[in-house]
C-alpha cells in the first residue's frame, strides 16, 4: 500500500431524476462523505461551475507555502496556519459528481459536457439499455467509471468506485508537496510495509488531512476533531546525527543511548518549527525495515480547533436533503465563501 503524500475530504454530488433512489443514496453512502443531491440538472451544473474557482485558490494556497519555503521559510508553522486560517469549507469542495444517465430534460452525458471544466471525477449510472453508452464514455476519457444500477449489491459497488476516486483526488496537490522530498525520503514512504503501517496510524488518530513533506521529515496530520499531530520519521541510519543534535540541546547521556538504540527519537526539529526550544524525546515505533517514526503534537492553540474540525463540518451540514434551492454557492453566498477563504 502506497501512502498519499497529500490527503484530505472531498464532497460527493448526486445527481438523479428520481427523488426515492436518491433518498436510498443518501441513507447507504458513509456517513463521513460531504454529499449534495439534485433532481434537475440545471441546479447540480449550477452547483458545481462554482467550485473550480475555489479549488484554484485553495491549490494556490499550497503553492504559496512551497514557495515561501523555498525562500526559507518552514513548512510546519505554514501548514499549521494554513489549517487554522481556511476553516472547514474546504472539506465541502465536491471531488467526485455522480449523474444518472437517463433523464428526462438532459441525458447524464450532456451534463458531464456542460461540465467540462469542471476539474473533478466523473461517474455515470447507467440502466441496462445504456450500457454500451457508457463503455463507449469511458473509452473516451468523458468519465472514470459508470455504474450499472441492476449490478448486483449496486450500493457498494457505487461506494467503493467513489472512495477510489476519492483516494486519488488530490494528485495535483501531492505532486506539488513531494517537491519538498529527497529521493531517499521517497523511497522510504514508498514501501509497501511502511505504507500499511502510516495507514494504521492514519485510521487509528482518525487523521482526515495530511501531508508528508521532507524538511523536517515526517507527516503533518490533521484528526476529525480539528487537532494537529506530527509524526516524526527517521531511518536507522540517522539516529547518530539525531543523538548529535540531542546532545547539542543538553540531552543527558541515557536518554541520548536510547536514541542511539532507536528506542526513542528526538523531535527538535519539529519543536524549533513551531517555535519552541525545547525538544522532547518520544518513544520510537517500527514503520519498516530500518525506519523509525515517533509522535508529537504541538499546542492545541496552533491547531484549528474543534470548532474547525471535520467532525463538527459534518454535523453542521446535518441531514442530506434533495437540494431544489439552487443556493448561490456551495458554502452559502459566493461572496460569504470569499470572504472566508484564505488570502494567497
Amino acid at each position: 500500500m502506497k501512502f498519499p503524500i497529500y490527503r484530505r475530504p472531498g464532497g460527493v454530488v448526486f445527481l438523479d431524476d428520481d427523488p426515492a433512489y436518491l433518498e436510498m443514496l443518501a441513507e447507504v453512502m458513509p456517513e463521513h462523505w460531504p454529499v449534495r443531491l439534485f433532481t434537475r440538472p440545471a441546479d447540480c451544473i449550477r452547483y458545481l461551475e462554482q467550485e473550480p474557482a475555489e479549488l484554484e485558490a485553495d491549490s494556490w494556497r499550497h503553492k504559496d507555502i512551497l514557495d515561501r519555503w523555498h525562500n526559507g521559510q518552514n513548512l510546519i508553522a505554514q501548514i499549521l496556519s494554513y489549517w487554522r486560517e481556511a476553516g472547514p469549507w474546504r472539506f465541502g469542495l465536491s471531488q467526485v459528481c455522480v449523474v444518472d444517465y437517463s433523464m428526462p430534460a438532459m441525458n447524464g452525458l450532456q451534463v458531464l459536457e456542460r461540465l467540462a471544466g469542471w476539474p473533478g471525477a466523473r461517474v455515470l449510472l447507467t440502466g441496462r439499455a445504456d450500457e454500451q453508452i457508457a463503455v463507449e464514455a469511458f473509452n473516451a476519457s468523458l468519465i472514470e467509471q459508470y455504474v450499472p444500477k441492476q449490478a448486483s449489491e449496486i450500493s457498494r459497488r457505487l461506494a467503493w468506485s467513489i472512495q477510489q476516486l476519492l483516494d486519488g483526488a488530490w494528485g495535483l496537490q501531492a505532486q506539488a508537496w513531494r517537491a519538498s522530498l529527497s529521493r531517499e525520503q521517497m523511497a522510504v514512504i514508498s514501501m509497501p510495509p511502511v505504507g500499511r503501517q502510516l495507514q494504521a496510524l492514519a485510521e487509528q488518530h482518525r487523521w482526515v488531512e495530511h501531508v508528508v513533506i521532507g524538511d523536517p521529515f515526517g507527516v503533518l496530520a490533521l484528526d476529525d476533531a480539528g487537532l494537529a499531530a506530527w509524526l516524526q520519521i527517521e531511518h536507522q541510519s540517522r539516529l547518530g546525527e539525531l543523538a548529535e543534535l540531542a546532545a547539542s540541546a543538553g540531552v543527558g547521556d541515557a536518554d541520548l543511548d536510547q536514541i542511539r538504540c532507536g528506542y526513542c527519537l528526538f523531535d527538535g526539529e519539529f519543536q524549533l518549527a513551531i517555535g519552541s526550544d525545547h525538544g522532547e524525546l518520544n518513544e520510537a515505533m517500527s514503520l519498516g525495515p530500518g525506519v523509525l517514526a515517533a509522535l508529537s503534537r504541538p499546542p492545541q492553540a496552533l491547531s484549528p480547533g474543534p470548532n474547525k474540525g471535520f467532525a463538527h463540518f459534518l454535523r453542521e451540514k446535518g441531514a442530506r436533503p434533495i437540494d431544489d434551492a439552487t443556493p448561490l454557492s456551495p458554502l452559502g453566498t459566493q461572496a460569504g465563501l470569499l470572504a472566508q477563504r484564505p488570502a494567497v
